[in-house]
């Protein structure tokens, strides 16, 4: 079989730590090029793999026919107008999540997708991880019963990633904490309840802990050190309820908040049993047996989420299978992150 060549766009800490380690297992698929404004990334890259070629204009990879698929990691502002591009060049596109800063965005670039006909993914990496589809084929398999409610909840410590740097700025992010965290929650939870359909959304956002840049003080920033000069307008906090036509789901998310615990979890509450995800770990499911209370911790074998992601990937574009990723099916989430944003600055709730 001959090797599927494949190009990086963005070598930031995405790409670093799971899309080109990725690839570059795979025995089958050559990186042929790397991608960066930052010449000296992609320049690192091909030194320390030793292969490809490093490129600073996405433009300048668009009509090698050899490139038949592409990872665009690169921050929120620029994945729609690159993974078109890329799409209407006639590749294959593996695009990080969130889809786009906006619904709309998300919107145009299923359109392409439609009318290229290439396959457009989303990096929700969660549906390829061990945990999220066993608990998946417990709801699906009936061992929870009916399940009523889901609650999610990404919470730090005064962990704003780059305060003041591209993750802080609406222009470029699209949003916060929700955009950026919320989205795995909101999306894992969506694919273990069989992708119900939303009917209402309320929510209120906050920016409140950051909004003072000077006078912010941190536990952690891992996007980088603090830019003084650069602008926070989005939020560090977020509650919400969605309506669906299965479970209800309410989420708490924040970037940073006075309470000195993460709480990083998932919990999926049924009529026969309930289960607590341990949000990129393991899960507990609690039940009765024969009116005694039970609590179990499911046993089994761990795959690296974003390695089985891009495998699937490589794989779909060879056989035409449909991926749980696909754009067609994660779109849903952008609506729901959309019209919490929407309920939020209008102050009512969102009806679909």
């Amino acid at each position: 079989m001959d090797k599927m060549k494949v190009a990086i766009i963005g070598c930031g800490t995405i790409a670093t730590n799971a899309h080109i380690p990725a690839y570059m297992k795979m025995d089958d698929v050559e990186i042929k090029y790397f991608c960066d404004i930052i010449p000296e990334r992609a320049e690192n890259k091909v030194k320390e793999h030793g292969c490809g070629t490093a490129v600073v204009d996405y433009h300048d990879i668009l009509n090698d026919p050899e490139v038949e698929a592409v990872s665009v990691c690169v921050p929120n502002f620029a994945h729609a107008p690159i993974a078109m591009d890329f799409l209407r060049a006639g590749k294959n596109v593996l695009c990080e999540k969130p889809a786009a800063r906006t619904y709309a965005e998300a919107l145009e670039m299923q359109k392409v997708q439609h009318e290229t006909g290439k396959v457009l993914n989303i990096g929700v990496v969660n549906r390829f991880n061990a945990a999220v589809n066993k608990i998946k084929q417990l709801i699906d398999e009936g061992v929870l019963g009916e399940v009523y409610e889901v609650y999610g909840s990404f919470r730090s410590h005064r962990s704003i990633p780059g305060l003041g740097g591209p993750f802080t700025q609406q222009e470029k992010a699209g949003g916060g904490v929700l955009i950026d965290w919320g989205v795995h929650f909101l999306d894992l939870i969506m694919y273990c309840t069989g992708d119900p359909t939303p009917k209402t959304v309320t929510a209120q956002a906050f920016s409140r802990l950051g909004v003072n840049m000077k006078e912010y003080a941190y536990e952690s920033m891992w996007a980088g050190p603090p830019d003084y000069n650069g602008k926070y307008d989005v939020e560090d906090f977020i509650t919400g309820m969605i309506r669906t036509d299965g479970p209800t789901i309410t989420i708490n998310g924040a970037w940073a908040q006075n309470v000195g615990i993460n709480e990083m979890y998932v919990d999926f509450l049924g009529t026969k049993a309930g289960v607590r995800l341990n949000y990129g770990g393991d899960f507990t499911l609690f039940g009765a047996k024969d009116g005694k209370l039970t609590s179990e911790k499911p046993e089994f074998p761990d795959v690296a989420m974003f390695d089985n992601e891009i495998a699937s990937f490589v794989r779909c574009i060879r056989t035409g299978e449909k991926l749980p990723s696909h754009i067609d099916t994660v779109i849903v989430t952008a609506k729901i992150m959309q019209a919490l944003y929407d309920s939020s600055e209008q102050g009512h709730e969102i009806a679909f």
